[in-house]
């Protein structure tokens, strides 16, 4: 049955205890409850620690003297424990959910059974106290030890209840690297087109907490679920698209899968891996041999990942960043230094080290047979982005050794040339690093600005 689970691995924080104590102390029930029990049982530190308790919100209130009212109408109340905050939530028993996310009406209760049923996952409806030790009625325990994710009580009614508890079925399994038990997976197959009644920053959250996970492969189980149906149908659209040329062997979306896999747990890198052949299904042509090619996709694959990341109401910058990555994901620079300082400033200085990490991990997607040469052609990229940063090369307009200011001092008149001029002079540059020299380069940019003036005159 896997790994046997110990109580003692539960360890309540002495200030949890604190609060836990004086509850019992006062006549009501406490219990540490839902993740931080889960997280406790397999050797996991918990990241917070929630309480439940037979006490009211009023009598939380009154039993301790700094808390505040978090969510009072669903029964939460926040304790201040030396220093630190705790939920503390009356056991509670939810009404029905008339938008699929939210009770429209919260009924204390003081049963605490009654309390758990209401929960997600059978993992994380579990209890515990020192006194009456681990109170697990809906064998989660067992699951945990199986490595399954199973709803508490009829699939269906917990899925009804809250739509998002589909994705995030799917989220913990990627988290703890378990299995969907089958009832609850056909429950989220029969339910899954709920999830567009949810809010599109609640889907990003689950969505990033997947790929972010130590098994974001799992997102293959929210294809199979029909969830990425719903909330990212581009993924879809990839695990689709089938490939047969030398680069590929495999659809755009398993591959898609391998690159995530292949690089670190970073949002932008996963993100960058997830949407970056975003543009294949709709650039694929075949050629007469029965080829799959997928010309100039990175650039519609962008425009696609800027939309999607829009819908998932992303911030700008993270946008930005995915957006670029993207553009220029199928970028091989020339192996001179060159060719890699040009590169640096078509993808920008700023994110040239991401480009590198992406690019690895595209090629780790890649046909075994390719990815050899293809290694060594990255290590002798990065080999000589190495030594540019190492001689100090100039890279951007910043690191020009003249300004604006210093062209308009020199008598070049203000305008559109000034830039036009700064960025001639940065090509030049890119080609002999040792033009980069204050007086080699006024005297350029007159001779510039001498020819720009001849030319309109």
């Amino acid at each position: 049955m896997g790994n046997t689970m110990r109580h003692d691995l539960i360890k309540i924080p002495r200030s949890v205890a604190k609060v836990l104590g004086r509850l019992h102390e006062l006549g009501y029930e406490a219990c540490v409850v839902g993740g931080c029990v889960r997280d406790s049982l397999i050797g996991t530190v918990p990241e917070d620690w929630d309480i439940t308790t037979s006490a009211t919100p009023m009598q939380i209130s009154a039993a301790f003297p700094r808390t505040i009212d978090t969510g009072i109408q669903h029964g939460t109340v926040t304790v201040r424990m030396d220093h630190q905050s705790f939920e503390v939530t009356t056991y509670r028993v939810d009404g029905t959910y008339a938008d699929h996310r939210h009770p429209d009406e919260v009924r204390f209760t003081s049963s605490l059974e009654e309390d758990l049923k209401r929960r997600d996952f059978t993992i994380n409806a579990m209890a515990y106290n020192e006194k009456d030790g681990l109170i697990d009625l809906f064998h989660g325990k067992e699951d945990l030890e199986k490595g399954i994710v199973r709803c508490v009580g009829t699939p269906q009614e917990r899925f009804t209840e809250d739509a998002l508890r589909i994705f995030r079925a799917v989220r913990f399994c990627a988290k703890l690297g378990f299995e969907l038990d089958p009832g609850t997976k056909q429950a989220a197959v029969q339910l899954a087109p709920s999830l567009k009644l949810v809010s599109a920053e609640r889907i990003r959250q689950e969505l990033e907490k997947l790929i972010t996970s130590p098994h974001p492969e799992m997102i293959r189980l929210a294809w199979e679920c029909g969830i990425t149906a719903v909330v990212l149908p581009e993924f879809d659209a990839m695990m689709n698209a089938v490939q047969n040329n030398a680069h590929h062997r495999i659809a755009v979306g398993e591959h898609t899968i391998k690159t995530m896999c292949a690089c670190e747990p970073d949002r932008i890198l996963r993100l960058t891996m997830l949407l970056h052949d975003a543009g294949k299904p709709v650039c694929q042509t075949i050629d007469e041999k029965g080829v799959y090619h997928y010309h100039g996709h990175a650039q519609p694959g962008a425009v696609i990942a800027g939309k999607v990341l829009q819908r998932l109401k992303y911030d700008k910058a993270a946008e930005r960043v995915v957006v670029q990555l993207i553009r220029n994901h199928s970028l091989y620079p020339e192996q001179t230094d060159e060719g890699v300082r040009r590169a640096v400033v078509q993808i920008g200085e700023a994110l040239f080290e991401l480009f590198l990490k992406v690019k690895r991990a595209d090629i780790s997607g890649q046909n075994p047979e390719v990815q050899e040469w293809k290694f060594r052609y990255m290590d002798e990229v990065e080999r000589i982005y190495r030594r540019i940063l190492e001689r100090g090369d100039c890279l951007s307009l910043r690191q020009l050794a003249v300004s604006g200011d210093d062209l308009i001092e020199a008598g070049i008149p203000k305008g559109k040339q000034i830039g036009r001029i700064l960025n001639t002079l940065l090509d030049e540059v890119l080609t002999d690093p040792d033009q980069n020299e204050r007086g080699a380069l006024l005297k350029r940019a007159g001779q510039l600005a001498g020819l720009q003036g001849s030319s309109q005159g």
